[in-house]
């Protein structure tokens, strides 16, 4: 099941290395990107289906060709390495065990879209993969993949990594070109949207690390070779975070499309501790949990998340056993929205915080039905009615909770913590 396109070089002792890099292929798409125009490594890109892999999966290439013509104004492009999303951890494997390839990647990206200048914003936390990232950079710097002339090329380039100050909010691409710009990391309002109005007034592109980091193998190997793998609407492959409660949890690169349960059972191990499966969080805690029933259905590709009604998202799966109390999860999954809120918008400030304490009513055994009504009243409220998606992004897995494992709040509501208790030992 596993490919090895991304995840090449992950396994190589020191492959973040230029000289151990370059031995297994790093930059030897160089020559044919600089004999195409800009406009047909554009169309390369669309024609490989690749979309973007930061959750929304927008495509790539359709993306890029947003940019006004015949501006003249700089173009950007700001690469989204903050990676804040909880159960998400794709894109620090490619910082750490293969730079090389994002930098690559960057240099096809920004040839393409006609871009001198990249900032690679990357998660604070980050500071093993700053270190790696910026001794990586230096080293294309050193020898001249950037710089004044890349590769030899009458082509200028220059990369600078941004560090987060630790906002999951950042994550968003407006959120994160303020910071970049030295401002209070907050969602701008749309439109205008960055491709005509991005970082510093500029047109602005904004495409995640892994999304980056696909394009050598596009450039190398060509379009069809990509669209070889997973299925017509889904493209490619993905790097898969597969954690929770699964004998092996770990970093898997699969080509979409493939069945959820399998991929869980033949790659990960299966539930752990000869456990009953409870639920899934498909794309990190931002997407609506999938029962043990809607697992059996559902694919790694977009289209088969949204026909179950959830996202394929960061591509972070969660796996949940039967021990697990749905309404402490909950609780903890609020906690973690309400908390990274930047405060702009009045129904995400104050509305996750009334859910949090709704929750924790509930968990203290004070709480009644008419407070789980009032969090689903919460979540529609709140939901879409913010600059940005953050609130969505918790009232959308809440409400997905409360809709498929209601007897867990019930139970609470009813009879207090105890009943509950009772409930998870049965």
């Amino acid at each position: 099941m596993e490919v090895k396109i991304l995840s090449e070089k992950f396994d190589i002792k020191d492959a973040h290395l230029l000289k151990v890099a370059k031995k297994h292929g790093a930059y030897q798409t160089l020559d044919k990107l600089f004999s195409m125009q800009p406009g047909e490594v554009i169309e390369e890109v669309k024609s490989s289906g690749l979309r973007g892999r930061g959750g929304a999966g927008f495509p790539a290439g359709v993306k890029w060709s947003f940019l006004p013509k015949d501006i003249d104004k700089p173009v950007y492009l700001t690469v989204n390495a903050d990676e804040s999303e909880p159960a998400t951890f794709k894109d620090r494997f490619i910082l750490v065990h293969d730079p090389h390839l994002l930098i690559e990647g960057i240099i096809i990206c920004c040839y393409a879209i006609n871009c001198h200048d990249s900032y690679i914003y990357i998660r604070g936390e980050y500071t093993t993969q700053v270190k790696v990232l910026q001794k990586a950079i230096d080293e294309a710097y050193e020898a001249g993949y950037l710089g004044e002339n890349v590769a030899g090329q009458d082509y200028r380039l220059d990369v600078t990594v941004h560090r987060g100050g630790g906002a999951y909010v950042c994550g968003e691409e407006t959120a994160l070109l303020e910071s970049i710009e030295g401002k209070k990391g907050q969602p701008r309002s749309k439109p205008p949207f960055p491709a005509v109005v991005g970082l510093y007034g500029c047109p602005t592109i904004i495409n995640n690390v892994q999304s980056i980091a696909s394009l050598p193998y596009i450039m190398h190997n060509g379009a069809d070779a990509y669209k070889a793998y997973g299925t017509e609407k889904s493209a490619g492959t993905h790097l898969f975070g597969i954690s929770g409660h699964v004998e092996k949890p770990g970093m898997y690169e699969l080509p979409l499309g493939l069945p959820l349960l399998e991929v869980l059972d033949k790659v990960a191990g299966g539930v752990w501790k000869g456990r009953r499966l409870k639920g899934v969080i498909p794309g990190g805690s931002s997407t609506p949990v999938l029962t043990p029933e809607e697992a059996k259905t559902v694919t790694l590709d977009y289209e088969s998340m949204a026909e179950h009604k959830t996202m394929f998202g960061s591509g972070g799966i969660v796996v949940l056993d039967e021990t697990v109390d749905m309404v402490k999860l909950v609780e903890n999954l609020i906690y973690f929205y309400h908390h990274e809120s930047c405060g702009q918008c009045t129904p995400c400030r104050e509305g996750l915080g009334w859910m949090l304490k709704i929750v924790k009513k509930l968990l203290a055994g004070e709480g009644t039905r008419a407070d789980i009504e009032l969090l689903v009243e919460l979540c529609d409220n709140i939901e879409m009615k913010t600059v940005c998606v953050l609130s969505a992004a918790c009232t959308m897995p809440v409400r997905s909770y409360l809709n498929k494992f209601r007897h867990e709040f019930e139970a609470y509501a009813i009879d207090g913590a105890s009943a509950s208790n009772d409930l998870h030992d049965k």
